[in-house]
């Protein structure tokens, strides 16, 4: 080979190479996740300062409530017999919550009045 043609070489090699290391990466990285069966929570919006979580399987479930810059401002658990959650403590606004029982996992919006 030419030395020019050597370096060129090289360097579309090394671009490749390159290039390819973060798409696989970026395969790895989603992986799906179990939805809770007939989930539902309300009122949506609250404006009593409760909402009510229910779904199919009376499993117990974590429930995490973010706000609009993702920082968490309220964590819970719910029992099995427990379908009740206390929100009064948050201020007026949009949140993010975030339900697990027991694999499956669950994101919605949240409103507060």
């Amino acid at each position: 080979m030419l030395p020019m043609t050597k370096n060129y070489f090289y360097s579309i090699l090394l671009l490749l190479c390159c290039f390819a290391s973060p798409l696989v990466a970026q395969e790895n990285k989603q992986q799906p996740t179990a939805a809770i069966e007939e989930l539902s929570f309300y009122p949506n919006p609250v404006s009593n300062g409760k909402i009510y979580i229910t779904s199919k399987t009376s499993q117990s479930k974590e429930i995490a409530i973010y706000d609009v810059l993702g920082k968490k401002v309220l964590q819970a658990s719910l029992n099995v017999n427990a379908k009740e959650l206390n929100v009064a403590s948050l201020s007026p606004g949009v949140y993010i919550i975030k339900i697990k029982e027991g694999e499956a996992t669950a994101t919605r919006k949240l409103i507060v009045k």
